[in-house]
């Protein structure tokens, strides 16, 4: 059992995202649950429900989408930020305000690199981008300086 349950504000849209979120990560239809809505995510139970335009989502909370190579990266980039706007860094906001955060396996290898100058090159490398480009952080961290 799941004992911390993220739960997610929606004004009007709950069931459109739930939809969209598990058709996403393929995942089992959204049930409805005392009032509201339940899904998953990437194995992560979510509760959702429409209480009005009180609150929005702000960056303050991100959903952060660990990828194995650039193929995840381009799918969960290009899905999610479809009706939604691209930002820096691998985040992005979809078409609900939710902030994610698009990440390759490959960012962490790198920015942990124990050649500091290396991990400094691809660390440039990333603040410059929005979609983040496994290739091309990987040829930042070799170029030579």
């Amino acid at each position: 059992m799941q004992k911390v349950i993220p739960f997610m504000w929606f004004d009007g849209r709950a069931r459109e995202a739930a939809e969209f979120y598990t058709e996403i990560f393929n995942s089992a239809a959204p049930s409805s649950e005392g009032g509201g809505i339940s899904f998953e995510v990437g194995g992560i139970r979510i509760n959702a429900f429409d209480g009005g335009p009180e609150f929005n989502f702000n960056e303050a909370i991100s959903l952060f989408v660990s990828c194995q190579d650039q193929a995840e990266v381009d799918y969960y980039w290009g899905r999610l930020t479809a009706g939604g706007e691209e930002s820096q860094c691998g985040w992005l906001k979809d078409r609900f305000g939710v902030s994610w955060q698009i990440v390759p396996t490959a960012l962490g290898r790198l920015l942990g690199d124990p050649d500091r100058q290396r991990a400094d090159r691809a660390l440039q490398a990333m603040l410059k981008m929005k979609k983040l480009d496994v290739a091309a952080l990987e040829a930042a961290a070799d170029a030579a300086d």
